[in-house]
């Protein structure tokens, strides 16, 4: 599938992607991305940040690609059932936090635990850091097992955030492109 065929959904997690965040780059290289407002960055509503996710994808005239990232991942996995069917071509989800460790998690994000296990109804990656704070290794890859993810290493990189060095993240972006071109 090309970015073209598609409405590309990006879905920031907590305190949202800043300006040099690899999210907001691609945001703005994609003709057909655009980011969801979910509601308040800072002390996120899950019933809130979930309606939103799903009127925004089952509005969509295009097949929908969800490019989610930390909290938002969370968000898609929770708002998945509520999708109309076959409105989600894929998600590429990437640096899962794990809410169920609130020792992990920067701010409270109260509701967004457990992390759903069931399988998604799409298409997916989930790609994760060795050196995510918010995340354990071993944590992530159960997940996406669960889900019935592609599981991805992106080695030492943090959060896969600007903090973390990865601002433009090309890796992500040459990885994005090969997962769009198994859809469809």
């Amino acid at each position: 599938m090309k970015t073209a065929e598609a409405d590309i959904l990006i879905v920031p997690g907590l305190g949202n992607s800043g300006p040099d965040h690899w999210q907001t780059r691609w945001e703005a290289k994609l003709s057909t991305a655009r980011r969801v407002e979910l509601g308040d960055w800072d002390r996120p509503h899950k019933a809130q940040w979930i309606e939103r996710l799903v009127r925004a994808v089952n509005v969509a005239e295009k097949p929908v690609v969800i490019v989610a990232h930390s909290l938002g991942v969370v968000t898609v996995a929770h708002a998945a059932p509520e999708f109309d069917a076959g409105k989600v071509a894929g998600a590429y989800l990437v640096a899962m936090p794990d809410v169920e460790d609130v020792s992990r998690i920067p701010a409270p994000v109260p509701g967004f635990a457990p992390i759903p296990r069931e399988v998604l109804p799409f298409a997916s990656v989930l790609v994760a850091s060795r050196t995510d704070p918010y995340s354990p290794w071993a944590k992530a890859e159960t997940i996406a097992h669960a889900w019935g993810s592609q599981f991805q290493d992106a080695g030492d990189a943090g959060h896969i955030n600007a903090d973390s060095g990865q601002g433009p993240w090309p890796e992500g972006l040459l990885s994005f492109a090969k997962f769009m071109s198994r859809l469809g």
